[in-house]
């Protein structure tokens, strides 16, 4: 074999394995949103931020965990980054999953991860209502029940969801449906959503409460804080949510799990959405917890 023809050979191999491990591309999801002002960034930009969020080494823990799916990858990325977990009320947890596993939403991604994980390692299988960008992470797709944060959501969506309220499975929900912002001078989750409520009356669903301790970097309230007096609509600091995960390398993350809350509880001298508050109210309690 001629050295020309046998550099081909090695660049169309490097290629393709390239190829397999791209799960995320920063630059193919901007040119396909639906956001004006994601699609008139220069490629400067973009590639800027593939830096920030640190898009190679995202691909390359997928790839390197690319044979674990699900339950059996969750732990896997815990380990990677070595994060410790501390969880206080594990007692708390039912023996029946048939609940609502909600909890406050201050990192993004690494709350989520803890967790569907403490979920899976007490009953195994489970659902994760979660942003349907999850879905584009092939280890993680089959847990996910997709919902579209940013718009309504397309009828495959909501069938899908129907199905799993329907279930016996435990489900994992934020249902702020977003990452805590500033509020004042404190970081907590913006108003919760009330669907919970109604599904958990709705399929007899008691309600368990996490509290997550902890926030994100200075840089991501900074952004966000800026982009609030620029009257930007844009989402901008979801663009350091991947970085943010990284930043929790090495770290401690202290959990506190409350008693559960009957779905009797939820009666009609309040609306669901009053319901919703009243269980984020719970929720931040936790905190000050002995």
């Amino acid at each position: 074999m001629k050295q020309s023809e046998f550099l081909k050979i090695t660049i169309l191999f490097e290629l393709t394995m390239n190829a397999k491990q791209e799960y995320i591309n920063i630059h193919k999801l901007v040119k396909k949103s639906n956001s004006k002002f994601l699609k008139r960034l220069p490629d400067f930009m973009i590639s800027l931020i593939k830096i920030i969020i640190r898009q190679n080494e995202i691909n390359r823990i997928l790839s390197v965990y690319a044979d674990y799916e699900g339950v059996d990858f969750l732990p896997k990325i815990i380990s990677e980054l070595n994060i410790n977990v501390e969880i206080e009320g594990m007692e708390n947890l039912p023996e029946n999953g048939k609940c609502f596993f909600v909890a406050n939403h201050p990192f993004g991604f690494i709350d989520g991860l803890i967790l569907t994980n403490t979920i899976a390692g007490k009953y195994g299988n489970f659902k994760a209502i979660g942003n349907d960008i999850f879905t584009l992470v092939p280890q993680i797709k089959p847990i996910i029940a997709a919902v579209h944060v940013f718009g309504s959501n397309p009828r495959e969506y909501l069938l899908e969801l129907e199905k799993v309220f329907a279930s016996d499975l435990p489900i994992t929900h934020f249902p702020a449906g977003m990452v805590s912002r500033l509020n004042g001078f404190a970081i907590e989750d913006k108003v919760w959503h009330k669907s919970f409520i109604t599904k958990a009356i709705e399929h007899q669903r008691d309600v368990v409460p996490f509290f997550f301790f902890g926030r994100n970097s200075r840089l991501f309230y900074i952004v966000y804080f800026v982009r609030k007096i620029l009257g930007i609509k844009t989402n901008l600091e979801l663009v350091l949510l991947p970085r943010e995960i990284f930043n929790k390398r090495n770290k401690t993350i202290k959990v506190r799990i409350g008693s559960p809350i009957a779905y009797q509880t939820f009666k009609n001298t309040k609306s669901h959405y009053e319901w919703a508050q009243s269980v984020k109210q719970q929720v931040y309690k936790l905190k000050e917890a002995i």
